[in-house]
């Protein structure tokens, strides 16, 4: 079995099953923590299941590249993110048996923050008030401001008709500016390809982000800004999370109050309008979140929105020798403590052909 070499702030690993190392890197986004060292003799048939760990930005872990990894984001009941857990917080089943975490990495509270690369999909079709388009601008003004104590790359895209870059991925906040003051809605579009969009931004993301940046794990998003309501599209629902999942991107959505709220002064006291943009998954398959703006102020929620796409935590597992080169596809369940939501970027994985 091949070995590959976790060290500071890098590590070599896939989310999924891979025939080959690839790189991942560790370090500043691990909070310090003593590391058992794995010996690098031949591993026997069965691997002792593995003591969680939280790995220290010193350390050098020898793992090879069988390792499963699930992001993971945790809320408690009044929908607030939860840092600070342990790996003995957590417990994780595959095809239903718990599973030993080999490790757990965190955000760090101290130091470089996680780098993130977010790909805004804004919905321009005419039921899009114009109203709706400026104060979106000024939210995700508030988003980016918010995530300016890390590396963070932006880029954007439009649907309607059809899904089109509108700009590509930059640091540059006066170019996510005005790119939004160029977003022009289709006030004659008869359709909303918004899983086209999401199909296409996941795809830029695979192709244009980079799995790690500054030898850091890079967090990678896809923020669907819209009324909620998909026409039109050429991709199945499914397959938009089945690229998603394979791609390592958690889908995030913003559901204006267009359509999926009466317009009147008791609207912001009522539950949202369930969307087939809900309905279909997209976002709880991926582990992203629903955001409903209730009012005409967007700043607040894309604020949230920001601290939500940061506060995650990435698992990993060893699968027990007999299912690493089935072919199959194999569940994946992860709990937290009682009380808390846990949501996952994938609830499966695909191992590789015997």
């Amino acid at each position: 079995m091949s070995s590959t070499s976790f060290k500071k702030s890098s590590f070599h690993a896939r989310a999924g099953l891979t025939s080959a190392a690839a790189l991942l890197c560790l370090a500043p986004l691990f909070g310090p923590a003593p590391l058992a060292r794995q010996q690098q003799a031949d591993a026997p048939a069965q691997r002792p299941a593995p003591t969680p760990l939280e790995i220290g930005d010193e350390e050098v872990l020898k793992i090879d590249t069988d390792l499963v990894l699930v992001e993971v984001s945790v809320t408690d009941a009044a929908g607030r993110a939860v840092k600070g857990l342990r790996p003995e917080d957590f417990r994780l089943y595959e095809d239903g048996e718990e599973r030993a975490v080999a490790f757990l990495n965190v955000e760090r509270r101290g130091g470089a923050e996680r780098p993130v690369a977010v790909v805004f999909a804004v919905d321009v079709s005419g039921s899009m008030t114009p109203e709706e388009m400026s104060r979106l601008q000024t939210a995700m003004r508030a988003f980016s401001e918010k995530l300016s104590n890390r590396p963070a790359s932006f880029a954007v895209m439009s649907f309607g008709m059809s899904a089109r870059v509108v700009q590509g991925f930059t640091s540059d906040p006066r170019k996510l500016d005005r790119a939004m003051g160029r977003l022009a809605r289709e006030t004659e579009g008869l359709s909303t390809h918004a899983y086209d969009a999401v199909d296409d931004a996941v795809r830029l993301l695979a192709r244009s982000a980079p799995r790690t940046l500054d030898r850091r794990l890079l967090k990678r998003a896809v923020v669907v800004v819209t009324d909620g309501f998909p026409v039109g599209d050429t991709v199945h629902p499914s397959t938009v999370i089945e690229r998603a999942n394979q791609a390592e991107v958690s889908v995030y959505t913003v559901t204006l109050p267009s359509y999926t709220r009466l317009i009147s002064p008791a609207a912001s006291a009522r539950a949202p309008l369930p969307t087939p943009l809900d309905v279909s998954g997209l976002v709880e398959k991926t582990g992203g979140t629903n955001f409903y703006a209730t009012a005409k102020d967007y700043e607040p929620l894309f604020r949230a929105l920001a601290e939500e796409v940061t506060s995650t935590y990435v698992l990993a597992f060893y699968p027990p020798e007999e299912k690493r080169r089935d072919g199959r596809t194999h569940t994946v369940r992860v709990e937290g403590p009682r009380g808390l939501t846990v949501r996952q970027n994938r609830t499966s994985y695909k191992s590789r052909e015997p």
